[in-house]
């Protein structure tokens, strides 16, 4: 049985996010109250101990990241205020959490985390920061509202105080091919935070988001469908909103730096390969009805009359009414398969798993011509039990086993069966709900699901 532990009163403010470090013993959360705090588990017990607390940013604290621990104790965070900050825990501090722990009733410190650096790049909101994997040096990835996915690398890893902008890459405009779409600096336009579709460039506080939070949930809450996208969402004033959401690195050396990510509210995910030269985007997964699941965007051919031009119209508009974000996307580590598992967790209340071939090894045929193989995806998994929008998707560390958290308060777990099909797992329900009958396990307990 699977047991779930509870942080009373984490933050004073709602929790962006929480990320474990490498070896799982400790956890970082970020908040809307602008702090980070870092928890150790105590094993004995079981239970979290806050082991350090301080203000990271001057607006809320979207996501954090951290560091392989062959670069040291490094935390990336990224903010509403379009600023991401490299936290190093200095090496004086595990002396003085030592001390620390032998003095009954001392508090944390905090000024334990130094700010090594300060990565001011983004145009808007920085939604997602996520370090590379480590057989590729100390590097980071970033993706805002502005639409742009940047790249950074270390140059000096002892004190990690010079970065360097490496790559810059218009997600939303960038098509299959050798050469996407490079940022020109004076292209950005700052868009609004996660919950507001409209904001001006001073970004906003955290009182803005929480009202906007609380608007979004009482439309939910009177839409009384939560298995649906609310048709009002399609409108102006309350549509999804748009803007880089998510990435994630592939974690296989042999293929090289290779990044999925989100942008835009059209629930596309596309898979860049990076180059010191020339980066590309190697696929497209568009899980659309009109999409091809991973093939090249297909160009619209322009109507040659009124009719066809009316029924355009109509199937944009109709397009226009289902539009949603992916809100996460997750690269399973390979562990020796030729194929690579992808999955995404939507905002239109959906769980998908994409299974993604790279071209064969040996692409020169006998004459030595390269061949035309290209990068395929195909959905092997796709799953809606959430009935909400899906903020967060999870591999473990074999790639077997997917978990998701959707607004439903449930986080559930997904397994390949006999034959490489996709089932439910379980659920774990992070708090009891009125509409479970009596009878039914408590919210610690694994709900399975047949």
């Amino acid at each position: 049985m699977i047991q779930t532990g509870l942080i009373q009163n984490a933050h004073n403010d709602l929790v962006t996010d929480a990320v474990y470090d490498f070896y799982g013993l400790r956890l970082a959360t970020c908040s809307l109250d602008q702090r980070i705090k870092v928890w150790r588990l105590e094993e004995s017990t079981g239970t979290w101990t806050v082991e350090d607390d301080w203000k990271a940013h001057d607006a809320p604290v979207s996501k954090l990241s951290w560091a392989h621990p062959e670069f040291g104790s490094v935390i990336a965070s990224a903010s509403f205020d379009r600023t991401v900050k490299i936290w190093e825990q200095s090496v004086q501090t595990a002396l003085d959490q030592q001390q620390n722990a032998n003095n009954a009733g001392s508090g944390p410190s905090t000024t334990r985390w130094v700010e090594r650096a300060v990565l001011p790049d983004a145009r808007g909101t920085i939604r997602c920061v996520e370090f590379a994997p480590h057989h590729f040096g100390l590097k980071l990835a970033t993706i805002a509202t502005d639409n742009v996915l940047r790249i950074y690398e270390c140059l000096e890893q002892p004190t990690l105080s010079s970065w360097q902008l490496i790559d810059e890459i218009d997600i939303v405009n960038a098509i299959p091919g050798p050469s996407p779409s490079h940022l020109s600096r004076a292209q950005t336009a700052a868009l609004a935070t996660p919950t507001q579709t409209h904001a001006t460039l001073d970004g906003a506080s955290a009182s803005l988001v929480a009202q906007a939070l609380q608007q979004n949930l009482q439309q939910q809450n009177a839409s009384g469908v939560s298995g649906s996208i609310p048709q009002s969402r399609a409108t102006l004033g309350n549509r999804e909103a748009d803007g880089g959401w998510t990435l994630s690195w592939c974690k296989d050396r042999y293929w090289g730096e290779i990044v999925a990510a989100g942008a835009g509210n059209n629930g596309i995910i596309k898979v860049v390969q990076l180059n010191s030269r020339r980066s590309q985007v190697l696929l497209t997964l568009d899980a659309s009805p009109v999409g091809s699941g991973a093939a090249e965007p297909q160009q619209q051919q322009p109507s040659a009359g009124g009719e066809a031009a009316g029924q355009s119209a109509g199937a944009q508009q109709q397009q226009n009414a289902n539009v949603y974000s992916v809100a996460s996307v997750a690269w399973a580590p390979s562990c020796g398969r030729s194929y690579h598992l992808i999955a995404t967790g939507s905002r239109d209340g959906h769980v998908r798993i994409w299974k993604v071939k790279p071209p064969p090894e040996d692409s020169m045929d006998e004459d030595g011509h390269e061949h035309e193989e290209k990068w395929s995806a195909a959905i092997v998994g796709d799953f809606d039990h959430h009935k909400s929008a899906v903020g967060r998707v999870e591999w473990n560390i074999t790639g077997t086993v997917l978990s998701s958290a959707g607004n439903d308060g449930r986080i559930r777990l997904w397994k390949a069966g006999l034959n490489s099909v996709w089932k439910p797992a379980g659920s774990i329900g992070v708090e009891q709900t009125a509409e479970e009958p009596a009878g039914q396990p408590e919210a610690k307990d694994v709900e399975m699901e047949t």
